[in-house]
């Protein structure tokens, strides 16, 4: 018997695609275009580099995490300027993106994995924060917000 090999995420995107124009659910649908839109932009560059590949599952996922980052913040500024229709269509298209990412984690857990790369690189001082975040992003790309992990992780070697 053959083993069978778990989904790529972009074969679950392609099959949500097809589901979503079977069901006539055009704001999904619309989205996902735009997932794998952004998709094939970075294939496109990978192979200008010389990467035949295409990007990987994790380069898949730093690219949602980077469209749920630019929906929050497009939605911030239009709830600002009283536009809150499209403020509500960026939210949408946020909650439809995040579903094809993993669970986030919560602060406590943002912490613990914070301290076990210290401990993992042997980190010591405020130098070491790249390896430190280098090790974070290899394995919780789509689960944590760098953006806040950073300050918590200087503030942990500055200590």
């Amino acid at each position: 018997m053959g083993s069978t090999k778990p989904m790529s995420f972009r074969e679950t995107l392609n099959l949500a695609l097809k589901q979503a124009m079977k069901d006539k659910e055009a704001a999904r649908l619309s989205t996902l275009r735009l997932i794998m839109a952004a998709i094939k932009d970075r294939d496109i560059a990978a192979r200008a580099d010389g990467n035949d590949e295409g990007v990987t599952d994790d380069d898949i996922l730093a690219i949602l995490g980077k469209m749920v980052k630019q929906r929050q913040e497009s939605a911030k500024v239009y709830e600002e300027g009283s536009r809150f229709d499209l403020a509500e269509q960026e939210l949408s298209e946020i909650k439809i993106i995040e579903e094809f990412l993993p669970r986030q984690l919560d602060e406590a857990e943002v912490a613990s994995a914070i301290e076990a790369a210290i401990a993992e690189v042997e980190a010591t001082s405020i130098r070491d924060m790249g390896r430190v975040m280098g090790e974070l992003k290899a394995k919780y790309t789509g689960q944590m917000d760098f953006g806040k992990a950073g300050p918590m992780v200087k503030n942990k070697l500055s200590a």
